[in-house]
């Protein structure tokens, strides 16, 4: 009797190990996965941080050519940078979790989709006359309205990466941590606000668009 039962908490013992040798390579797969694409995404997540900033930071009462270009520019660098972190989801290869391979294809998706997003708001701005103050405060309305979509997308994008243990592996990540923005320089004719100007409390399109429409 005792022999069957030395026999069995052997037994026992062992599949721990092998149970606990699998628990182990699973984890490492998860953290290496999560290594492979923080690594690559860090200058992309930076790239994204600093165009919200160059939006938030546009003052309402700049010149409305001065809006113009600020948000140009920030909706094609969030655009570049969402194709870029396509691109670092593609080249990590499937994530090591359940559907990893659907949800590596749902992500890249997602991300190109929102980088056609941005594109199509980089059109519009560039499209309106800032000449025309008033029609120029409209469109940048309707701009504001097509980003506040735009940003729920973009927000969503990586959430399923971003669940369960791959989401905590990539927490973890140097890369993928919340970054600072830099904050806008300040040349002639650049996104910041002009010299004395009072920031406002909301810089977004739409706000710059009514601060345009009363001026």
């Amino acid at each position: 009797m005792n022999k069957k039962l030395a026999a069995a908490l052997s037994g026992s013992a062992v599949l721990m190990l092998v149970l606990s040798g699998c628990s182990e390579d699973e984890g490492d797969k998860v953290n290496d996965w999560a290594k492979s694409f923080c690594d690559q995404a860090k200058p992309q997540i930076q790239k994204r941080a600093d165009a919200h900033q160059i939006i938030i930071s546009t003052a309402a009462d700049s010149r409305p050519a001065e809006i113009q270009a600020a948000d140009s520019k920030a909706f094609k660098d969030i655009a570049d940078a969402d194709r870029a972190l396509a691109k670092a989801v593609e080249t990590a290869g499937v994530p090591p979790i359940e559907n990893g391979e659907k949800v590596q294809k749902d992500v890249i998706a997602e991300l190109n989709a929102t980088a056609v997003a941005y594109d199509g708001l980089k059109k519009q701005v560039d499209a309106l006359d800032p000449t025309n103050q008033q029609k120029f405060a409209e469109g940048l309305k309707t701009v504001a309205d097509g980003l506040t979509k735009i940003e729920k997308m973009d927000q969503n994008a990586l959430a399923n990466l971003e669940n369960g243990e791959l989401g905590q592996a990539m927490a973890k990540q140097p890369g993928c941590q919340k970054p600072t923005p830099a904050m806008p320089k300040t040349p002639s004719g650049s996104a910041s606000p002009k010299a004395g100007a009072t920031p406002t409390t909301s810089a977004s399109p739409k706000a710059k668009a009514s601060a345009s429409s009363e001026s």
